[in-house]
């Protein structure tokens, strides 16, 4: 038969069977297609060396009148402001004690546990604070040692907690024997508002909190604290609002830098009925009005917030007032609220409208001017959005996961045709649903899903679907926020405490790209009624940034006789730049191509190297029956 030019359908399709997907790709990791033609995902690198302290599941980029570019990171633990390369905490302060509320005393001779006294503390395991004025215990723990930040280790009881002394480089200091004081009658505590969890609760109940703490059977109420910690913000102008999911507003204004913290909204002089908590805050860009989704209502008597997140309801602003939501006859403040659902999941802004999910349905609300501000319009039931973080506007459209299908909305809702729907939702940790954060690479034409497999609580898979080409790719990858390119030239996400910029060269931060391939479904020839044998195979590569000399790509052989037999990998061939062809053997009626990194390569074979895949040439020869 001579020489057979192969070129594989773009895209992957798992909803069929290998055989029944001939001609076509069916496994694949860190590959994308364009044009058609797969080609390997492009690298990443640390923006800088520092880290930042919790996971980081929100990030949020703007830009100053003057000219300032800012980042802000959301995490478990604090809310940061990147600029330049320092990572600014200005997470919002909960409580500060009067002088000589906090007393030390330590746990033990040699040991760095400190016990701290503070009635009515409010804090929760891993809380931090901040103590100032406190003097020496006597001996190893000295005034230096006690006034700066702690994390709190473990909660005592409501009115004591420990922490571990540590001196300001964080190395831990042992209290000696003279360590017998209190700290003074003048210690200051200063409370940052309570961190949340890493994971999602979806219930009440023994567990919610941590090992430890509660009995078996016992319920504990979901809160702010005991759930997983999400962060929606915005820019009202150059100040940014953030929001921790069913907790507070908060407010950083930026001419005051980097150095103050972020404050409670509803405390700021001037500020009228502020919601109190919210699940969600979001501009309205054209009118300018600050919408708080799912805030607290305003008391029967007209005076207050309820502090109680109404799941439902949506308060608005003033227009071009983001601290006036009192609705009056003079202004453009008020609320409404949705009916068709249980909860609000999440928003994202689109053309003139902000786009509302909750657990059933989606709804689109426009500005249409005094005396009812805003309009909203249910738009479509039975498409709710799995988790806030799973909706993403795209250039072509508005693009979301649902609980078992992906959807686009451009005037209309229409459901995706998925070539790995099974795939994707067979092989899903739901119950972390909260975690699934969508992204968008539109430079690629893509738009993305990072999400738990069934077997994971955290982030470890990714499915990307590229509207222009309408194919779908699939893989391994960990990141746990990302921020399309646009006031940068590069998208950043975030993993491990770092911030990461993504489509930069073609290695893993400095080193070699692991576990990249791209497999092809079984093919035959004449439907398999005859053995065929392979002979060779001129490769169709184009190798991208080539720095490296030795950088090569392994095609892998596989066959099998039946579709129920396991592959048997016959050859593996290291293709290089200057590769003519690669001889190779295999005898059988089905077989597969294999294109991937060459992993087990000397001297960094993968390092620098991008690629391209082309037509592949098999010289494919009849081998009779049997």
């Amino acid at each position: 038969m001579g020489l057979q030019k192969t070129l594989f359908k773009p895209g992957v399709n798992r909803e069929g069977t290998d055989y029944s997907n001939e001609g076509g790709w069916f496994d694949i990791n860190l590959v994308r297609f364009r044009k058609g033609l797969p080609e390997k995902f492009g690298g990443w690198a640390k923006e800088n060396i520092n880290t930042f302290l919790g996971t980081c599941r929100a990030l949020h980029s703007w830009v100053a009148l003057e000219g300032t570019k800012y980042l802000g990171l959301g995490t478990t633990f604090k809310y940061y402001i990147e600029e330049g390369s320092s990572f600014n905490d200005i997470t919002p302060i909960r409580s500060t004690t009067s002088a000589g509320d906090v007393t030390f005393a330590k746990v033990g001779t040699g040991d760095a546990t400190i016990t701290v006294a503070d009635t009515a503390h409010g804090a929760v395991a891993n809380d931090f604070v901040t103590f100032s004025g406190a003097v020496s215990l006597g001996g190893n723990i000295t005034a230096t040692v006690l006034n700066q930040e702690y994390q709190i280790a473990t909660i005592v009881n409501t009115n004591s907690y420990t922490i571990e002394a540590k001196d300001t480089s964080g190395d831990p200091v042992l209290a000696a024997a003279g360590d017998s004081g209190n700290g003074g009658s003048s210690t200051v505590g200063t409370y940052q508002i309570n961190v949340g969890l890493d994971v999602y609760v979806p219930g009440t109940g023994w567990g919610v909190n941590g090992w430890g703490e509660g009995t078996f059977g016992s319920v504990t109420a979901l809160s702010v604290t005991n759930q997983l910690r999400l962060w929606t913000h915005d820019n009202f102008g150059e100040n940014l609002i953030m929001n921790v999911r069913g907790g507070g507003i908060y407010q950083w204004t930026e001419n005051n830098g980097v150095t103050t913290r972020a404050v409670d909204m509803s405390g700021i002089s001037g500020a009228n009925l502020v919601p109190t908590v919210g699940l969600q805050v979001i501009t309205s860009e054209i009118d300018r009005h600050l919408i708080v989704l799912g805030a607290d209502p305003i008391n029967d008597a007209g005076s207050a917030r309820t502090g109680a997140v109404d799941p439902m309801l949506i308060a608005f602003s003033d227009q071009e007032n983001n601290l006036d939501f009192e609705p009056t006859i003079t202004n453009t403040a008020g609320s409404l609220r949705l009916s068709s659902g249980s909860s609000i999941i999440g928003a994202v802004k689109s053309r003139q409208e902000v786009l509302v999910w909750t657990d059933t349905a989606l709804y689109s609300m426009q500005f249409v001017g005094p005396p009812f501000t805003f309009s909203v319009n249910l738009i479509n039931e039975g498409t709710g959005l799995v988790g806030p973080k799973a909706a993403t506007t795209a250039t072509s459209a508005v693009y979301w996961m649902g609980y078992n299908n992906f959807y686009a909305y451009n005037g209309s809702v229409q459901t995706l045709p998925c070539s790995v729907h099974n795939y994707v939702f067979n092989d899903i940790n739901l119950t972390q649903s909260f975690k699934i954060n969508a992204f968008t690479i539109a430079d690629k034409n893509e738009v993305g899903w990072f999400y738990c497999s069934a077997s994971s609580n955290e982030i470890d898979r990714y499915v990307i679907y590229n509207y222009a080409e309408q194919t779908w790719v699939y893989g391994q990858l960990s990141r746990t926020a990302w921020l399309d390119a646009g006031i940068e030239n590069y998208p950043r996400a975030v993993s491990s405490g770092y911030l990461y910029q993504q489509e930069l060269g073609f290695d893993d931060d400095g080193s070699p790209m692991t576990n990249v391939f791209i497999e092809s479904s079984d093919f035959d020839i004449g439907d398999g009624e005859q053995f065929t044998f392979i002979r060779r195979i001129i490769p169709d590569f184009k190798f991208i940034q080539n720095d490296n000399e030795n950088g090569s790509v392994n095609i892998v052989v596989k066959t099998r006789n039946f579709p129920g037999d396991s592959l048997t990998t016959n050859s593996t061939s290291a293709i290089q730049a200057s590769t003519q062809q690669a001889y190779v053997r295999g005898r059988a009626r089905q077989m597969v191509l294999r294109f991937e990194s060459d992993d087990d390569a000397e001297n960094n074979g993968n390092l620098g190297i991008g690629w391209r895949l082309g037509a592949t040439r098999i010289d494919i020869r009849t081998d009779g029956r049997r």
